[in-house]
């Protein structure tokens, strides 16, 4: 793939909020809401490119879950016109910070991977990997 076929920045985001393959847009990625394979099955990029590679995502997924924490806990607190029912307000925060991570899981992953294609895909190393992965299923480690 050449630098003239390399897709933009948005719709390299765009594919990663999708769910899809940040380079050519294989969409159907996982097998299972966990379950997301080490290259794409049609171009054969490859996601995790070293061990931890995929840190960026478990921070994107802090960070979403974080937002919709601030935003239940403020929103309850304007809601409540300052009386604010503790209990409930723990259970309610107890249930966004367990269920938002596991919903968002696999977004997190995909953005990160279109995140992490945008910032490497122009060194050659990375390119050179990715043809070699594409080509026999293998690669070398950047």
């Amino acid at each position: 793939m050449s630098a003239a076929d390399d897709p933009t920045i948005t719709l390299v985001l765009l594919r990663g909020l999708a769910r899809r393959c940040p380079r050519c847009g294989q969409g159907k990625l996982f097998r299972r809401w966990f379950d997301f394979p080490k290259t794409c099955p049609r171009c054969g990029l490859r996601f995790e490119r070293e061990e931890g590679a995929f840190l960026g995502s478990l921070t994107i997924n802090y960070g979403v879950t974080g937002l919709a924490f601030f935003a239940l806990l403020i929103g309850w607190m304007v809601a409540s016109g300052g009386h604010v029912a503790w209990v409930p307000l723990i259970l309610s925060s107890l249930a966004v910070v367990i269920v938002v991570p596991l919903i968002f899981y696999p977004f997190a992953k995909t953005i990160w991977a279109a995140i992490d294609f945008l910032i490497y895909r122009s060194d050659p190393s990375y390119t050179a990997m990715a043809r070699t992965d594409h080509n026999t299923g293998e690669g070398n480690s950047v």
